[in-house]
Parts: C-alpha cells; sequence; structure tokens
C-alpha cells in the first residue's frame, strides 16, 4: 500500500527529476505556456509555483533561492521583471493546466500547462460575456443595412466615371 507516499517519482531518479522539472520551469516561464504530460505538468505546477511566490519580492537572497532552482539566469531575469509584475496581486495559483487529449504513440494524458495571466483568449471571453449582456432590438437592423446602401451607390457610380 501506498500509505502517505504523495511524491510523484515520474520513472526518474532524483538528480534526473530535479533537472527535468528545472527545465521544463525555464521553458515555462520563457514561452508561457507548454506541452506535456499531465503527471509532469501536475510535478512542474509544485514545483514552479514557491519559484513565482518569491519572485514577488525582489531580493537578493530570493533571487539567489530562484537561481539555486532553475539554473537559468535568463528565465531567472524575465520571471523577476516582466512575471512577478504582472501577478503582483494574485495571492497563488500561477498556473493552469488544461487537458487536451491522448498522445498518438503511447495514449499518455496531454495537457498545456500555461501561466495565467499570459492567456489573452481566457481574458477576453471573461471581459466579453460582461459586455455582451444587450438585449436584441429592432433598432440594430436599420443600422445594419445603411452602411450596405453606400457600397451599392459606389459601384453605380464606377460604371458612369469611364
Amino acid at each position: 500500500m501506498r500509505h502517505n507516499k504523495k511524491f510523484n517519482h515520474l520513472g526518474r531518479t532524483a538528480s534526473h527529476r530535479n533537472a527535468m522539472l528545472a527545465n521544463m520551469a525555464c521553458s515555462l516561464i520563457k514561452h508561457k505556456r507548454i506541452t506535456t504530460t499531465v503527471a509532469k505538468a501536475k510535478a512542474l505546477k509544485k514545483f514552479v509555483e514557491p519559484l513565482i511566490t518569491r519572485s514577488k519580492e525582489d531580493t537578493t537572497n530570493s533571487r539567489r533561492v530562484v537561481f539555486s532552482n532553475l539554473q537559468d539566469k535568463y528565465a531567472v531575469t524575465e520571471l523577476f521583471k516582466e512575471i512577478s509584475v504582472k501577478i503582483a496581486d494574485r495571492p497563488g495559483g500561477y498556473t493552469r493546466i488544461i487537458k487536451t487529449g491522448h498522445r498518438l504513440g503511447d495514449n499518455a494524458e496531454m495537457c498545456f500547462i500555461e501561466l495565467v495571466d499570459y492567456n489573452e483568449n481566457m481574458a477576453k471571453a471573461a471581459t466579453a460575456k460582461k459586455a455582451t449582456r444587450t438585449r436584441r432590438s429592432k433598432k440594430s437592423a436599420p443600422a445594419a443595412e445603411a452602411p450596405s446602401t453606400p457600397a451599392v451607390e459606389a459601384t453605380e457610380e464606377a460604371p458612369k466615371a469611364e
């Protein structure tokens, strides 16, 4: 039985797992969205969210702690300059996992993992729903017909110019 064994080893040694999670975290920070398996995405979420929380406070110590985990100075710079500014008021939940189906070769369950504040489509959908709460009326129909009549007049005037 697996009592109190919550950690997913992902079929790797500890050093291989740490290196893989560091590389995936750097890719997530640089590209804002990556495609991976669900098991790796869940492990990455536990790995990267404390680093993002640490980046809210831009001190030398927090930069050193994040760099010791990521080992990529460009990812650390991007994390502290761009991402930490955008997620400053968010109390947690910086990543989102969206399942995309199964991989063709081995039927592994695949997903996107992305930074929440960087998905413009989700942000636009939330604001669009608030903006489109108007009732339809017959007043909008004549307004739609008005732009079509000048186009017809323009086509009639074109042969007269020849």
